[in-house]
């Protein structure tokens, strides 16, 4: 059974839509929803390995589709068919480009797309009951297979992108400490100068006050 879905943009995180009444009964939906912004923030960073993947979190199971820079994402029971679940999140992705596509990229707030709750709504029903006709004749259907995406543990997808976060941060901290460590060099070399020349330029001045004094008076 499908439990959660969200559709978000991959560049920068951005949520598009959700379905508004996911969520509402299910235990722990907050961490879960947790997850899943972890999940679009590593995709926007660039961390994300293949545009189909499914991923294992507890009693259910992640699986998501990347097309035209936005990630359509439904969390489902274990049990629930895989074939029938990256179907659903097809006719979310078709439907999504159909009716939002010219307006995806300048979409500026959050759920700017909320409306299309309606469809998901819609779809998500006919998709509830593996034993319809209609689905039964979609799991049949030898043209889609799905064997081939990935199946990973959340855990694992989202402590990878955790690491690399970590590794970029230390590299930037590193860079910038090198930088101020050059410039305090910089600073130790110019005094370094100062105090050897001081004196001579000192000597320097003075000779040539006296000297420019001695034409004076002369």
């Amino acid at each position: 059974m499908v439990k959660m879905t969200l559709i978000a943009r991959v560049t920068d995180g951005l949520p598009l839509a959700e379905g508004l009444d996911d969520g509402r009964d299910l235990p722990d939906s907050d961490m879960y929803k947790q997850q899943v912004k972890s999940l679009f923030k590593n995709l926007s960073r660039g961390h994300n390995e293949a545009s189909r993947m499914s991923l294992e979190t507890g009693p259910y199971i992640f699986h998501y589709i990347i097309e035209g820079r936005v990630c359509y994402l439904t969390m489902c029971d274990r049990s629930y068919p895989k074939k029938l679940a990256f179907q659903y999140l097809e006719d979310l992705k078709n439907e999504f480009e159909r009716v939002n596509g010219p307006n995806i990229e300048t979409a500026a707030r959050p759920y700017a797309f909320i409306k299309f709750d309606t469809f998901i709504q819609k779809t998500k029903k006919l998709y509830q009951d593996t034993r319809t006709q209609r689905n039964i004749a979609k799991l049949n259907d030898e043209l889609y297979e799905v064997h081939q995406i990935m199946t990973r543990n959340v855990q694992e997808v989202l402590g990878v992108g955790e690491k690399l976060d970590q590794v970029s941060e230390m590299s930037s901290r590193l860079t910038s400490e090198s930088r101020v460590y050059a410039d305090k060099a910089k600073d130790l070399n110019r005094q370094a100068l100062i105090r050897k020349w001081a004196p001579v330029a000192i000597v320097l001045g003075v000779v040539f006050l006296l000297f420019w004094v001695k034409n004076k008076l002369w």
